[in-house]
């Protein structure tokens, strides 16, 4: 962990929670937790919601400032978001995976944008794509994500007003996958006013374990996603007061 200096004064503006979740992310879960503190505004508190790590990965998380770590209660990944966020004490829940970096001034840019846009109940940022060092392409993956940033709907990118989570729900355990797809096709559908920051703030690590690459069944969960979208609006379940 690099050292931050003295602690410097808060910017004004809504509290942060970051929720990390994780298991057994040792290797470059430190270099994901860094690049959260590399921001003036730094977090109320960072939630490392640890899914039985059994390498350094609690260990790791201790070591930095502000920084919970939390036993997961049930399974999934869907699971342990909605701990996160259900245990966040920040008026804004921001999110970040053990293997991604956040770009220095992320939580600045975003969180100034939503104080001079106080409609908006959640912003993401563009996302860079890199491929981790020694590692091969996983199948399937679209190489033309390594040549050009593109819209975060991911996780990752994501800042949410924690209100917003009342209003669209939280994330659907039933997906092991794509339960981010899935949060984000909801909120589309209830108009929940957003915007798309068009700076990188975000790069995201490609490897061999990425769940939302290599998981068999993620085909069929994007599919499900849409259909359930669908759904939504032939039942005319979207919110009109946005």
């Amino acid at each position: 962990m690099s050292d931050t200096g003295p602690p410097a004064e808060r910017p004004s503006g809504a509290a942060v929670s970051v929720i990390l979740v994780v298991r057994n992310g040792a290797r470059v879960m430190g270099e994901a937790l860094n690049s959260v503190f590399l921001s003036a505004r730094k977090p109320v508190e960072v939630l490392v919601i640890d899914g039985g790590s059994t390498d350094r990965t609690v260990e790791i998380a201790r070591g930095f400032p502000l920084t919970r770590v939390v036993a997961q209660e049930g399974r999934g990944i869907a699971c342990a978001y909605n701990q996160g966020i259900a245990a966040a004490r920040g008026e804004l829940i921001a999110f970040i995976s053990h293997d991604d970096i956040w770009e220095p001034g992320k939580l600045d840019r975003q969180v100034a944008f939503m104080g001079e846009h106080p409609d908006l109940g959640y912003t993401v940022s563009m996302v860079r794509h890199f491929l981790d060092a020694g590692a091969q392409l996983p199948g399937g993956f679209r190489v033309e994500l390594l040549d050009r940033p593109v819209p975060g709907f991911i996780m990752e990118a994501l800042v949410a007003r924690k209100g917003v989570f009342r209003r669209v729900g939280l994330f659907d355990p039933r997906f092991a996958v794509s339960e981010d797809t899935d949060w984000f096709a909801r909120a589309r559908d209830a108009a929940v006013p957003m915007a798309i920051l068009p700076d990188v703030l975000v790069r995201k690590r490609v490897h061999g374990a990425n769940s939302s690459l290599t998981t068999p069944s993620i085909n069929a969960q994007l599919l499900r996603a849409m259909r359930a979208s669908v759904e939504r609006k032939r039942h005319g379940e979207v919110s009109l007061d946005a």
